[in-house]
C-alpha cells in the first residue's frame, strides 16, 4: 500500500494547508508546523539501504542511504528486517479510564483546580505497571502526615521557631522533620530530583517541602490534599540558593571537619549536585543515612535522580522489596503521583494535543538534545536520528511518489529541540512520499527556544508542556544523558529508544529496559561498603543504556 502525506481526516488535511505560522497566539503558546507540499531535496531521494538489527541495536549509517528503494530497486517490503510498532488506534473512553492510577492519587482533589491531575489518564496509553498495596498505604499515611506538619500548621511554625532560635543544634527530638527541595538546573533535572527528595522523605518519615522560585511558581499543582508543599517566603534560612560546595553546614564540610554534633544539629545541608565531593557522597552510607534522620532541617540540592543508590542501602531493603515488587517502574509511580502541571501548563498540552495528534493512528515522539559540552555537527546528529528512527521501525522508510489513500493511517511525529532545523529535514523526507507501510507521517514541533533559559518562568512552561506531550506517546526515542527525556519516559511509562552519545558507540540507539532513569554519577560503592556492595548492587541496579559508568534500577 502506499499512501501521500496529505492527511486522511478533514482536520489533518485542514492543518497541513495553514502553513509556517510561527508560534500560536492565546494560552496555548506552541509553533505550528508548516504547510505541506513541495518536493523533496536531492539528498534526500537516494537509494535505500536497509539497516540490519542487531540485539536491540541500530548501528550509524549515512541515513539517506538507509531511507529510499529506487523504483528500480523495488519498495521495501513487509518482510524486511525493520520492526513496525502498532500504534493504538483510539485511546480509553473516559469512562473506562483509571484516572487515580491504581490508586496512587487521592480522589480527595477539587477537579478543576488542576485539570490534569484526573485528565492525564484519558491521553495517555495505560500503565503496564500496578502500586503495590502496601506503597498505597504509606503514601496515604505520608499525606496525613504532611498535612500535620505542612506550613502554617502548629507543628510547622513550632519548628521554623526552633530554627530560628537555634544556634546550629536543635535541644530535643522534633515531632516534624523537613526536607527542603533546592532547584538546581533544568526543568527536567528538577523534576528528577523532587521525586528523588520525596522518596527519600518517605523512607525516613520526613515531609517534602519545595523552596520555589519566581521562574518554577505555579508549574506545577499541589500533590497532597488540603495542604501544601511549598516553602514559605518567610523560612527563617535565607539565601538557600547561594548554598554550595563551600557551605559550612554541608554534610561533606562537617564530616571533613570531625564533628561530632551532626545528629544533634537543627539543620544540615545535603549537597548532591553532579560536583559533589567525596564527604557529600557519604550521604548514601546507612551510617549516615541513620544520623541524618535525627535532623528535623535537611536542605537538599541536586540535579540527579540518585534512587538508585539509595536502594544500596541495607537497612531499607526490606521495606523497599515491599514498597516496590517492580524496581523498574518506582519512578514511573512516584512521577505520576506528584507530577501535575497547573492548568497554565496544561491547557498549552491539550490545546496541541487536540489540535495535531488526536487524529492520528500512533503518536511518535523524538527528544533530541545536543549538550554544549559534547556538540555534535548537525548533519551527524541528523543522521543518528533517522539512522535510529528507521532501524528500529519508528519511522516508515519511503519508496516513491505517493498515491492518495483514504483508509492510510496517520503516524503523528513529535520533535522537540530548541531548534527547528532537525522537524524540517524530518518532515521534508516525508512531504509527498509513499512509505512502505502505507502510513501518512506528519511532523510537527511545538516550539523552537533556540537557547535553554531556565531562569524564565516562560521558558519553563513550555519545557514543562512539551514533556507532558512526550509522554504522551506510543513510542519514544530520547538523548542519552537527557533529563527532559527521562521524565517524560516515567511519566508514559514508556521503554524509549535511546540516541547515544558518538563517544559511547557505534550503534545509533539501544531500546531502554525500561522507563527508569539512570543515576549518571553515583558514588562508588567503595565509598560505604567494605567488600564492594557486591551482594546488594546484584540485586538491585544496572549499567544505564546511556552510560557506562550510571546505575539504574531493574527487576
Amino acid at each position: 500500500m502506499t499512501a501521500t502525506t496529505t492527511t486522511t481526516t478533514t482536520a489533518l488535511k485542514r492543518r497541513s494547508r495553514e502553513g509556517e505560522a510561527g508560534r500560536e497566539s492565546g494560552a496555548r503558546g506552541m509553533m505550528r508546523p508548516p504547510a505541506g507540499g513541495g518536493t523533496v531535496a536531492g539528498l534526500l531521494i537516494l537509494a535505500v539501504v536497509m539497516v540490519v538489527a542487531l540485539g536491540g541495536t541500530y548501528r550509524r549509517q549515512t541515513w539517506p542511504e538507509m531511507l529510499l528503494r529506487s523504483q528500480g530497486g523495488g519498495a521495501a517490503s513487509s518482510s524486511s528486517v525493520l520492526l513496525f510498532f502498532s500504534g493504538e488506534e483510539n485511546h480509553a473512553s473516559p469512562s473506562s479510564v483509571d484516572k487515580l492510577h491504581g490508586g496512587l492519587l487521592s480522589p480527595d482533589f477539587e477537579e478543576a483546580s488542576c485539570l490534569s491531575r484526573y485528565q492525564a489518564a484519558l491521553y495517555r496509553k495505560p500503565s503496564p505497571y500496578s502500586p503495590s498495596a502496601h506503597l498505597l498505604r504509606r503514601l496515604r499515611d505520608y499525606e496525613a502526615l504532611h498535612r500535620k506538619c505542612a506550613p502554617h500548621t502548629d507543628l510547622y511554625n513550632r519548628s521554623a521557631a526552633l530554627l530560628r532560635s537555634a544556634a546550629g543544634n536543635a535541644s530535643a527530638p522534633a515531632e516534624c522533620n523537613y526536607v527542603v527541595w533546592i532547584p538546581h538546573n533544568g526543568i527536567g533535572n528538577r523534576v528528577l530530583t523532587i521525586v528523588s527528595a520525596f522518596f527519600y522523605a518517605l523512607l525516613n518519615h520526613k515531609v517534602l517541602l519545595l523552596h520555589s522560585t519566581d521562574d518554577f511558581a505555579g508549574l506545577l499543582c499541589e500533590p497532597f490534599p488540603g495542604t501544601t508543599w511549598t516553602l514559605p517566603a518567610d523560612f527563617p534560612l535565607d539565601n538557600l540558593l547561594e548554598l554550595d560546595t563551600g557551605a559550612p553546614q554541608s554534610f561533606g564540610n562537617l564530616l571533613k571537619s570531625k564533628d561530632s554534633s551532626i545528629g544533634s544539629r537543627s539543620h544540615v545541608y545535603l549537597h548532591l549536585p553532579w560536583y559533589y565531593r567525596e564527604g557529600d557522597k557519604r550521604f548514601f552510607c546507612e551510617d549516615a543515612q541513620r544520623t541524618l534522620r535525627k535532623v528535623p532541617w535537611l536542605l537538599l540540592k541536586s540535579d540527579h535522580y540518585f534512587v538508585p543508590s539509595l536502594f544500596l542501602v541495607p537497612e531499607y531493603a526490606g521495606e523497599l522489596r515491599r514498597l516496590f515488587p517492580e524496581r523498574s517502574a518506582v519512578f514511573h509511580h512516584l512521577v505520576r503521583y506528584l507530577l501535575h502541571p497547573s492548568n497554565e501548563v496544561w491547557d498549552r498540552v491539550v490545546g496541541y494535543y487536540r489540535e495535531y495528534l488526536e487524529g492520528a493512528n500512533e503518536r511518535v515522539g523524538i527528544q533530541i538534545r545536543v549538550f554544549d559540552n559534547f556538540p555534535v555537527p548537525f548533519d551527524q546528529m541528523l543522521n543518528q536520528v533517522m539512522n535510529c528512527s528507521l532501524g528500529a521501525g519508528v519511522l516508515p522508510a519511503v519508496t516513491g511518489e505517493a498515491t492518495s489513500s483514504v483508509d492510510a493511517k496517520v503516524k503523528a511525529v513529535v520533535v522537540t529541540n530548541l531548534r527547528s532545523g532537525y522537524s524540517e529535514r524530518i518532515r521534508e523526507v516525508y512531504r509527498q512520499r509513499a512509505t512502505a507501510t502505507g502510513e501518512v507521517v506528519q511532523v510537527f514541533q511545538p516550539s523552537h527556544e533556540e537557547a535553554q533559559a531556565t531562569e524564565h518562568r516562560g521558558h519553563n512552561v513550555q519545557a514543562l508542556a512539551e514533556i507532558e506531550l512526550l509522554s504522551l506517546s506510543d513510542v519514544l526515542v530520547t538523548s542519552a544523558w537527557s533529563t527532559f527525556g527521562y521524565v517524560a519516559q516515567g511519566l508514559g511509562g514508556l521503554k524509549p529508544w535511546v540516541l547515544l552519545r558518538h563517544t559511547q558507540s557505534a550503534d545509533a540507539c539501544r531500546r531502554a529496559s525500561s522507563p527508569e532513569p539512570c543515576f549518571l554519577m553515583p558514588p562508588a560503592p567503595a565509598q560505604c561498603f567494605r567488600d564492594g556492595g557486591g551482594k546488594a548492587i546484584l540485586s538491585n541496579v544496572r549499567q544505564c543504556e546511556d552510560e557506562v559508568n550510571g546505575i539504574k534500577l531493574f527487576d
